[in-house]
């Protein structure tokens, strides 16, 4: 089982100290991906960082512009492209004179009948996202008593992005690591393989508290990470026990594999399903009669 962290006391709109070098400012929109909505993180005094905007509210920008006042921001950074994560940055930007450090959103995949179903899935995308300063695995962007490490981890998307904040061994986990859920895979830009990966890359690192974009913060990093990654590769061991008990498309396992789901979540967790399905067609574990999709027929290699 996960330990999930689900108490977390705010207000919208409310400038929260959260450890001696955050501050946190919650976003009015709550939902079935978002849980309370989109926490913004505000790193150091005087000389600042801004942590994934989050969406273009005019309520939200006005909040954030009272905690930011008399602060210079020097850095704006976003996780990923995602609608609840990306669209004010540029204008959070332009208003305190900064520059936008992140990834850019993938090419759309206007032919890929999945992607397009995919739409409809999270918050939606923001495929216009475009970075001034384009991040490398490993970067380092700092202000007065505080450094901030890029620290690259594709799988929810393909331009992930955390943050590691030195001074605390915390990580800015965006949708990487969520406290309160586990993150969806949604092909063709997300990626299974690649999310295992990136899960062991941030394990690795040992890090004291992990400050996701939605919901509290994780302070027993290691053993939810461990879980975190048990309970991926248990819903891989259903998806085999399910094509050895002949079930043979993804919309058949998924309401047997999440009856305990609010099946508003249904359509992700399919998506998630053929994340790991496309995983295990590569490793040669099954087999797909055609191309890898919701509707194709598998069995077990």
């Amino acid at each position: 089982m996960i330990p999930f962290v689900r108490e977390l006391a705010f207000e919208y709109g409310r400038c929260d100290a959260v450890s001696p070098l955050i501050r946190r400012v919650i976003a009015r929109n709550p939902g079935p991906f978002t849980y309370t909505g989109t926490g913004v993180y505000i790193v150091g005094r005087g000389e600042v960082a801004v942590i994934d905007p989050g969406p273009d509210l005019p309520e939200h920008f006005e909040a954030l512009k009272a905690a930011l006042a008399g602060e210079r921001v020097t850095h704006v950074l976003v996780t990923h492209h995602h609608l609840d994560h990306s669209p004010l940055a540029h204008p959070l930007a332009e208003a305190f004179g900064a520059k936008v450090h992140g990834l850019p959103a993938p090419s759309p995949f206007a032919d890929d009948a999945p992607a397009l179903e995919a739409k409809s899935l999270e918050e939606g995308a923001d495929d216009r996202f475009r970075p001034d300063v384009t991040l490398a695995d490993g970067d380092v962007l700092s202000g007065p008593g505080w450094t901030l490490e890029a620290i690259t981890t594709p799988g929810h998307t393909s331009n992930h992005v955390c943050f590691a904040l030195r001074e605390e061994n915390a990580l800015f986990s965006g949708d990487h690591v969520m406290g309160w859920s586990t993150t969806v895979i949604t092909p063709p830009d997300g990626d299974m393989g690649a999310y295992f990966a990136s899960l062991e890359k941030v394990r690795s690192r040992g890090f004291a508290a992990l400050w996701p974009t939605h919901g509290a913060p994780v302070r027993e990093v290691g053993p939810f990470l461990d879980a975190y990654v048990a309970h991926r590769r248990a819903r891989e061991a259903q998806i085999l026990d399910a094509l050895d008990a002949g079930l043979t498309t993804i919309k058949a396992m998924v309401p047997s594999l999440y009856a305990a789901v609010d099946p508003r979540l249904h359509p992700a967790a399919a998506h998630s399903v053929l994340a790991h399905m496309i995983q295990l067609v590569r490793e040669g574990r099954v087999v797909a009669d055609g191309a890898p999709g919701l509707e194709t027929a598998y069995r077990l290699a």
